[in-house]
């Protein structure tokens, strides 16, 4: 009866924030939602690891990346795609 249950891995949207090391971007993760009891709006925001087998993306690029197994100690994401590119910054 597990048919049911058919697992989505998570996808979350970022921008880059380092691409310095080999096979792996840092992405900064933003959300905003409001407060159950307070109602005031909250923002929080997180750095993940992410694999980037090919280099392919640089500072400033929004990825989309996906849940993944875990690829080392920090690294538990891949980039799914690239959605769009900053123009100007090397």
């Amino acid at each position: 009866m597990n048919d049911n249950r058919i697992k989505r891995k998570k996808e979350r949207a970022g921008e880059v924030i380092s691409d310095r090391m080999d096979k792996t971007a840092v992405v900064l993760i933003k959300r905003e939602f409001i407060h159950s009891l307070y109602g005031k709006k909250v923002r929080k925001k997180k750095k993940i690891k992410v694999h980037d087998p090919e280099n392919k993306c640089r500072k400033g690029d929004i990825v989309r990346v996906v849940e993944t197994r875990p690829l080392s100690k920090e690294k538990c994401w891949r980039i799914a795609e690239i959605l769009a590119r900053r123009e100007g910054v090397k």
